[in-house]
């Protein structure tokens, strides 16, 4: 079971009255004014959607959640929604996104007794699409990694976060005139969706304020103990059962999800497994008693930027009608990565963050997929908990030639190794959506996935991949043996990488679909909670 159990003592609160349905949209002169919007309130005015993370491509990246907002918010930009968006200023940040301008004055921001002061700040050279503003706080952000070191979190990333959720909040009047639609993500901005409805709640800069909260890993929440409340100026009247409270512990992304008028996680079957005691991590009952007002949505990918008949990143293109460059992609492959240039040999990637939720115990108890009559090669890359890589790196040195190891993940490296492969190992504990799966099968690698999220959205056994259900070693190997008995037929293994390549996975459904709950969000007035 992943998280708690859920306790069966605690009702859910009832559920606020359902909004409005949208009205339909009328020609008006704020429409003339902005022809090209496509999100408009109910007094028809223009909207601005301005999504505050933690992590926004290329700026800031630990995983998937840079990538899926900056993407999201990039096609939202193309189709005419006005959209900007704000993040820490963390010292990656800084060194790519080149020269900056402050803009209007610093911002203070009182947390419990305590006052700290930024400045936000924007590139200098301004850009067509989605405005990125930069929150700056040195001593917050000016670190080398955005949430921890090798030692753990940072202890202090729930002031981090508090003075980033509030700085934001203070900035968006002057950023945006008119109407805000607020699209927070992750627990780091949960809270400015929980400020926005407590300490806000009645300063009239915010009345046009919506908000949807998207839930790209419940796995983090933001536990804090009780007592820390006052040092980030949130009221004791808070932490009940109902909002913040969450086994003796403060959960600021429950705060931010009973407070939000929607919420949204990245893919429809996680919206299933989050409301059940399995798959909830202990949130459960909120993301059920949420009932219409929660829905999945799929992330997408840039699927110009993966495609091999133009990806720079290759030594040869190729597509899914002549897919006869990946060969000499798998041999640079094999060169790069110091494993015997054999062109016959399967070869499996795995690229991800080496840590529990991706599997990586499951590999290490599968030795079978390691030995000679398996006749396998395998690249690792990515980095994370120590006692992956040592155990990787083992592995590596036992089965030279055959295992090969990189820590060192780049965004050319993954394009490389996606264009030899031939199977993506994601034998994940829980995968929210994952984006992996979707690049590779865009470059005719074949997924050997968990049944889990948004793999099983994703990948469909024996037609573009291979699938297995129970989180055990036997599985994951029997489903990587029934790919490669696919792989050595010809024809069979043409047909699942020829389904595979042709898999549509480009954003434009899904902006299409985050509109619709934009608009469900803005039809009524703000959430104001539960109980209220």
């Amino acid at each position: 079971m992943i998280g708690p159990p859920s306790r069966g003592r605690r009702r859910p609160p009832p559920s606020p009255p359902r909004n409005r349905p949208v009205e339909s949209e009328r020609r008006s002169p704020g429409r003339a004014r902005y022809p090209n919007s496509a999100l408009f309130d109910h007094q028809n005015a223009p909207i601005t959607v301005a999504h505050i993370s933690a992590e926004y491509y290329p700026y800031a990246r630990s995983g998937g959640l840079a990538e899926a907002v900056a993407n999201l918010a990039a096609w939202q930009s193309s189709t005419g929604m006005r959209t900007i968006a704000l993040l820490p200023l963390y010292r990656s940040a800084r060194k790519t996104a080149g020269p900056l301008v402050p803009v209007g004055e610093p911002i203070s921001i009182r947390m419990g007794s305590t006052e700290v002061t930024g400045q936000l700040h924007r590139q200098k050279e301004i850009r067509p699409g989605t405005q990125v503003y930069f929150v700056e706080q040195d001593g917050y952000f000016d670190r080398e990694r955005l949430y921890g070191d090798a030692s753990g979190d940072y202890p202090d990333n729930h002031f981090r976060y508090t003075f980033f959720s509030l700085a934001a909040l203070a900035a968006l009047p002057d950023l945006a005139a008119g109407p805000i639609l607020l699209h927070a993500h992750d627990w780091h901005a949960a809270l400015a969706i929980l400020f926005l409805r407590t300490r806000l709640a009645r300063d009239p800069r915010y009345d046009r304020v919506r908000t949807v909260l998207s839930v790209h890993n419940a796995g983090y929440q933001g536990h804090y103990a009780p007592n820390l409340l006052d040092q980030l100026g949130i009221p004791h009247e808070l932490f009940t059962w109902r909002h913040l409270e969450w086994y003796g512990k403060v959960n600021l992304l429950k705060g931010g999800l009973v407070f939000a008028d929607r919420v949204v996680t990245v893919s429809p079957n996680h919206a299933r497994e989050l409301r059940t005691p399995d798959g909830g991590f202990g949130l459960q009952e909120v993301f059920s008693w949420l009932g219409p007002r929660f829905r999945g949505i799929l992330n997408g990918i840039d699927q110009k930027d993966w495609d091999p008949a133009t990806a720079p990143q290759i030594p040869v293109r190729f597509t899914r009608e002549d897919p006869s460059g990946k060969a000499a992609c798998k041999r640079e492959v094999q060169k790069v990565f110091g494993l015997a240039e054999r062109p016959g040999v399967p070869l499996f990637a795995m690229a991800a963050r080496l840590v529990t939720q991706k599997g990586l115990d499951l590999v290490l108890q599968s030795p079978s997929l390691f030995s000679d009559p398996f006749g396998a090669q395998f690249v690792f890359i990515g980095a994370g908990e120590a006692r992956f890589e040592h155990a990787l790196a083992a592995l590596a040195a036992q089965h030279a030639g055959r295992i090969a190891l990189n820590t060192d993940f780049t965004d050319r490296l993954e394009h490389l190794l996606m264009g030899g492969a031939d199977f993506l190992l994601m034998p994940c504990q829980y995968e929210p959506c994952g984006l992996t799966q979707m690049r590779a099968q865009r470059y005719g690698v074949i997924p050997v996935v968990r049944r889990v999220g948004g793999l099983a959205d994703t990948v469909e056994d024996g037609v573009t991949g291979f699938v297995f259900g129970p989180y055990h070693a036997d599985p994951l190997v029997g489903a990587a043996l029934r790919g490669l008995d696919c792989y050595g037929n010809s024809s069979e293994w043409d047909r699942v990488r020829r389904n595979a390549m042709a898999q549509d996975f480009g954003w434009e459904r899904s902006v299409e679909q985050y509109l619709e709950v934009y608009r469900a969000a803005i039809a009524g007035p703000p959430s104001p909670g539960p109980g209220s």
